[in-house]
């Protein structure tokens, strides 16, 4: 039986970098080798492509560990040297010459999770895992998120949007709009980054300009958002036409908030399997991550996160992230584990999903 071969796309041009490298190192372990053929592909952080030794060297890398162990900041500094130093050159990858039966896109972030990505291999008519265009591009602002849920009925947290240029040619009436408009503590967001990059969480009016200015550093398009109270739940969502929900999960922050110290580098956060909920609240929380999911038009996969109000029993959406970490602490295949599906029975249902996609899925 001849192999279906796959290529496994990381890296990327995003500050989530090192988070897909360690991924796309995941899913390489519980692929198939008996039924599937693995291409490698490195997404530099200048954006140049690389299949050879350089790639299969980086994707061996325990990088989890080197991120715990080094500054911030040293790994994407190494990771650059190793490429320097490769006689590897970059080259304008041809998926159909290489025999690509379909892609796995293990990238996060900007230039992998928003739509491009996925845009250039429905040009070239080549299937992959996860969403199309159009929900990527849609769940990757997070503003655009909001119109869409609080279109299918599902509550967001109130906020504003903000130009980026707008306030930092002109600060002032900003900060009076946030204080006139907003209870602190508050959050403020790059509207299209994931892993909690750029995020602030203000507790009084003198922190407000430098969480602005760390925000506007990532993106211009920003989001001042109400500090909305109750479990951090998260549901990971599997499936095309008919998709399927998780067990929730719970996260309990190790600092004020889920930053990227807490999720990566620390590791203090605390995760309860299933989430501490009453049952009813459990089935709400499901129901409205396939109604989000739905919403967004999403396909293969996604992971949607809320805050919910056991006192009052309100679901607030967070977000949704359409490629979900993969890492050995990610919560989108311990969610799918707790429910039943293993990690590599997992990578092969979203292998399938992605040659299942119809035309219509791209759009």
């Amino acid at each position: 039986m001849s192999k279906t071969t796959i290529a496994l796309l990381f890296g990327g041009k995003s500050t989530e970098h090192e988070i897909s490298i360690i991924s796309a190192r995941s899913i390489s372990g519980a692929i198939d080798r008996e039924r599937y053929r693995v291409v490698p592909i490195y997404i530099s952080h200048e954006g140049a492509w690389f299949s050879g030794d350089s790639a299969a060297e980086i994707l061996s890398l325990d990088l989890a560990s080197i991120m715990r162990s080094s500054p911030v900041g040293n790994t994407e500094t190494f990771l650059r040297e190793m490429i320097r130093n490769s006689a590897e050159k970059p080259f304008d990858f041809n998926f159909r010459a290489a025999g690509i039966d379909v892609v796995f896109i293990a990238l996060h972030g900007s230039y992998g999770e928003d739509g491009r990505v996925q845009g250039l291999l429905d040009t070239m008519g080549i299937p992959y895992t996860g969403c199309g265009v159009s929900a990527s591009a849609i769940a990757m602002d997070k503003a655009l998120t909001k119109l869409c849920a609080a279109d299918a009925g599902v509550a967001t947290a109130p906020s504003i949007t903000l130009d980026a240029a707008g306030y930092l040619a002109d600060p002032e009436p900003v900060h009076e709009l946030v204080g006139s408009t907003f209870d602190y503590p508050l959050f403020v967001k790059p509207a299209s980054l994931g892993s909690s990059v750029g995020i602030s969480k203000v507790h009084q009016p003198a922190e407000l300009p430098e969480a602005l200015k760390v925000a506007c550093s990532y993106d211009r398009k920003i989001l001042v958002e109400a500090a909305v109270s109750g479990k951090e739940i998260e549901v990971a969502v599997l499936g095309n036409d008919q998709p399927l929900a998780s067990v929730p999960g719970e996260v309990e922050p190790g600092s004020d908030f889920y930053d990227f110290q807490d999720k990566y580098i620390h590791n203090t956060a605390k995760t309860f399997i299933p989430a501490r909920l009453p049952d009813e609240l459990l089935d709400s929380v499901r129901r409205s991550a396939i109604t989000v999911y739905k919403a967004l038009g999403c396909k293969g996969m996604s992971r949607v996160d809320f805050f919910v109000n056991e006192e009052n029993g309100s679901i607030i959406l967070n977000e949704i992230n359409t490629i979900p970490g993969f890492t050995d602490i990610s919560m989108y295949p311990k969610l799918f584990e707790a429910s039943g599906i293993p990690f590599t029975a997992l990578v092969e249902k979203l292998l399938h999903y992605a040659q299942e996609k119809p035309e219509s899925a791209g759009k």
